[in-house]
């Protein structure tokens, strides 16, 4: 009976882990290299100026990974700036504040968003990030 109920639960467990989205877009840290080489390839590109103590960050985060899960995004390059310790690469940006969101289409900035939880507003700049 015990070994029953153990490969039912561990069943159902294995079940649950192909049940969670995917992020279809690529996440990584921003770096001025990394950057450039994505403008170069004409990649469209996110850029994220965000800070760990950030609500307005935290939820535009759960949006942008909702949106992203989407298999139209699988060329979507998202680079992450952290706030306190990239000062010189946001400001860089025209940035001014966190929770400012940047999108680009290789060289070429599409739009931004800055300081909103809207995600009318956030998934429009993905779409047209990616165009």
């Amino acid at each position: 009976m015990f070994r029953s109920f153990t490969a039912l639960a561990l069943s159902a467990s294995a079940t649950f882990v192909f049940v969670a989205p995917a992020t279809a877009a690529e996440r990584q840290p921003f770096t001025p290299a990394a950057f450039a080489a994505a403008q170069a390839k004409g990649r469209p590109i996110l850029v994220e100026v965000k800070a760990w103590w950030c609500p307005v960050c935290a939820s535009q985060g759960r949006t942008i990974k909702a949106a992203t899960a989407a298999p139209q995004y699988n060329n979507l390059l998202i680079l992450s700036i952290n706030y306190d310790k990239q000062k010189a690469e946001w400001k860089a940006l025209g940035a001014q504040k966190q929770s400012t969101l940047i999108g680009y289409s290789g060289t070429r900035e599409v739009g931004r968003v800055v300081y909103t939880t809207d995600k009318a507003a956030i998934n429009g700049l993905l779409a047209k990030t990616i165009g």
